[in-house]
């Protein structure tokens, strides 16, 4: 099968210019073999499998197989010579000699965003000026030096470039922050500090909740073997019937299937989130990817976890903002009650209030969630927006984030409204200043993948499938006002689409709080005020964490169900000798000091803020309109996208 190239190398002559004369070689993803016979030269010097390139979407290396050695020019005029069997990564533009001081070759990528290979999503470059910077940094020297972005933006500081390398979080402090999914084509620096399913459900699990969307049985149970050998597990989903029976099918006969109750039309059950049951507590973990491969190997996604031993038994009885919400949560889901044997406890039955079992008291985020429904009265502030601004009407801010702006990331668009625009971002700029006053209306921007950024990314038009933006929805001319760009430099993340979804406030790179929510922005997930503001309606089950500045105590180590270490807890959940720190939220580009009050909690938000704006040649991505500019993968829009690894 022929594959379409996704770069070149271009002929040069001696002076390194383009040598016309010769055609260009012609390199597709994966290994590309060239030799003596490849570019019509005899010199004997030349073996006939000389070199390899091989090419991934997010990374290129050069092999060296014959047995004379060949150089590679970088960029910056740094030359490196490579002998028989010895491997270098190249990047766009990069000067190759086949046998040195002869035969020049220009690598050149031919996809659009060819140029970010050089700067920003391509950067895995281990040598030269970059990794000369990156110690610097850690060195904590600095660097005043700038590039001029190749898009023709302003300049900005090339420090922070490749950011989330130096992202790391120490044990104790893991549920303080959230972390990144792996993805697979990135180079291993875009993937420091993340984590894939694997890293998440593993040890003694006794019990497993699995909350879903979409539910890949095939793939979960190969991809993850450990919960295929956990004794009760109950999936709660959102397929339809086709997908359902063919879960049934797939799935071990211990397992339970869930689908709650939809009671308004075009609702989904769309929270994603586990709860594992361990013999020294529980793991609430609560991320943004379906249970299918894409999700988990391709995408942009986020997951917060947090371990939680078992009550001591003088704390039954009390509860947390925490607790009250989860087992609010859970008790609408309505699952089939199922009893199980447990150690110490015996014959258990599962259920909502089982959780209460378990002490949230040192939980570091709050929950908000969405439960479909008519809410009203006491119930109206307790779901969906209204639950968010409840929550942070409570919270008290810096006064730097005062009508500092909103952004609203997410990768579903539904139908909206100016009115209902206003009536969330009411709720989005809720808490009040230092000088109790409100902080007060935040302006949003909504960050968006444009149809480019999809034709380019790791998934060429396929990675669209999962961004659902019908042009109807798309193209209300009321949103130009707000469309921002999906910029992932620092991450690694650019061409890595988003499925993540966040919602957060921000001044600089601080944050004033983040959510990480399964929520995207639609009325059906976040609710709209009815009748006068008295009834908040809300079609879809959705989760979420929110990070909030707090006081907290740091210890030496925060618990843990799949080992054995942690701290011995006094009556009131601290120890004795800890420190009361107050945290500051920032971002991982945060280039500030903390003080002996404080403590910096860096969020891997993967996308650049402040976002900068769409500019007249960007067209939001909308999955329902006809694209003829071929992909990556020479593929056009639309196509069909298999996203299980089997359906019947």
């Amino acid at each position: 099968m022929t594959h379409s190239p996704i770069a070149y190398l271009v002929p040069l002559s001696p002076n390194l210019e383009e040598n016309a004369s010769i055609p260009k070689f012609p390199l597709s993803n994966g290994q590309n073999t060239i030799g003596r016979n490849d570019i019509s030269a005899s010199d004997k010097r030349l073996s006939r499998n000389h070199l390899s390139l091989t090419l991934s979407l997010s990374s290129s290396t050069i092999t060296v197989d014959g047995t004379n050695p060949v150089a590679v020019v970088k960029s910056g005029n740094r030359r490196r010579k490579l002998r028989a069997g010895e491997k270098a990564e190249i990047v766009n533009e990069d000067i190759i000699e086949l046998i040195p001081g002869n035969y020049f070759y220009k690598y050149v990528l031919i996809t659009p965003n060819s140029n970010l290979q050089k700067r920003g999503c391509f950067e895995g470059r281990e040598n030269g000026t970059g990794e000369s910077k990156r110690k610097k940094i850690r060195e904590g020297i600095g660097s005043s030096s700038k590039v001029e972005m190749e898009s023709g933006g302003p300049p900005r500081n090339c420090e922070d470039e490749e950011a989330i390398r130096d992202f790391g979080v120490s044990e104790d402090e893991l549920a303080l922050t959230f972390r990144l999914l792996r993805v697979k084509e990135l180079p291993a620096w875009a993937n420091t500090s993340c984590v894939s399913i694997n890293d998440v459900i593993k040890g003694d699990i006794l019990v497993a909740i699995l909350s879903n969307y979409m539910v890949d049985m095939d793939w979960l149970l190969s991809a993850c073997p450990t919960i295929a050998k956990v004794p009760n597990v109950m999936v709660i989903h959102g397929e339809g019937d086709g997908t359902l029976e063919h879960m049934k099918r797939r799935k071990p006969a211990n397992w339970i299937l869930h689908k709650p109750r939809l009671p308004i039309s075009f609702g989904t059950h769309h929270s994603k989130a586990m709860f594992l049951v361990y013999p020294r507590g529980v793991r609430i973990i609560v991320h943004t990817a379906n249970l299918i491969y894409v999700d988990w190997n391709n995408k942009s996604q986020g997951l917060w976890m947090q371990d939680f031993p078992w009550k001591e038994e003088k704390k039954h009885g009390k509860g947390c903002g925490f607790e009250n919400d989860l087992v609010d949560y859970l008790s609408m889901l309505k699952w089939p009650e199922f009893t199980v044997k447990l150690p110490d406890l015996g014959s258990t039955s599962i259920n909502a209030s089982f959780f209460k079992k378990f002490d949230y008291s040192h939980a570091a985020v709050r929950l908000i969630a969405s439960i479909p429904g008519y809410h009203t009265g006491a119930n109206l502030r307790k779901w969906g927006h209204m639950k968010l601004q409840s929550v942070l009407q409570e919270c008290t801010f810096n006064n730097e984030f005062k009508r500092s702006p909103l952004v609203y990331q997410f990768s579903s668009l539904g139908s909206l409204d100016e009115k209902w625009m206003t009536e969330l971002a009411i709720s989005m700029s809720s808490g009040y200043a230092e000088d109790k006053t409100p902080l007060g209306l935040g302006v949003p921007q909504i960050i968006w993948p444009t149809a480019e950024d999809v034709r380019c990314s790791l998934e060429g038009y396929a990675a669209g499938n999962a961004i659902p933006g019908p042009l109807k929805n798309v193209e209300k001319g009321f949103l130009k006002n707000y469309w921002a760009k999906w910029k992932a430099s620092h991450s690694g993340r650019c061409r890595a689409m988003p499925h993540i979804k966040t919602f957060t406030r921000y001044n600089g790179q601080k944050l004033a709080w983040f959510l990480l929510t399964s929520s995207n922005l639609s009325k059906a997930a976040w609710g709209a005020l009815q009748k006068n503001n008295s009834q908040l309606m809300i079609r879809s089950y959705e989760l979420g964490v929110l990070f909030l500045p707090s006081s907290i105590r740091i210890y030496g180590s925060g618990f843990s169900c799949t080992s054995n270490g942690g701290p011995s807890m006094d009556n009131c959940g601290s120890l004795a000798d800890s420190e009361e720190l107050r945290t500051t939220l920032v971002t991982l580009k945060w280039q500030g000091t903390s003080d002996s009050v404080s403590k910096v909690i860096p969020l891997p938000v993967p996308y650049e803020l402040p976002p900068k704006p769409y500019s007249s040649e960007d067209v939001p991505w909308s999955w329902d309109r006809r694209y003829s500019k071929k992909d990556v993968y020479g593929q056009v829009w639309p196509r069909t996208v298999q996203l299980y690894t089997s359906q019947d």
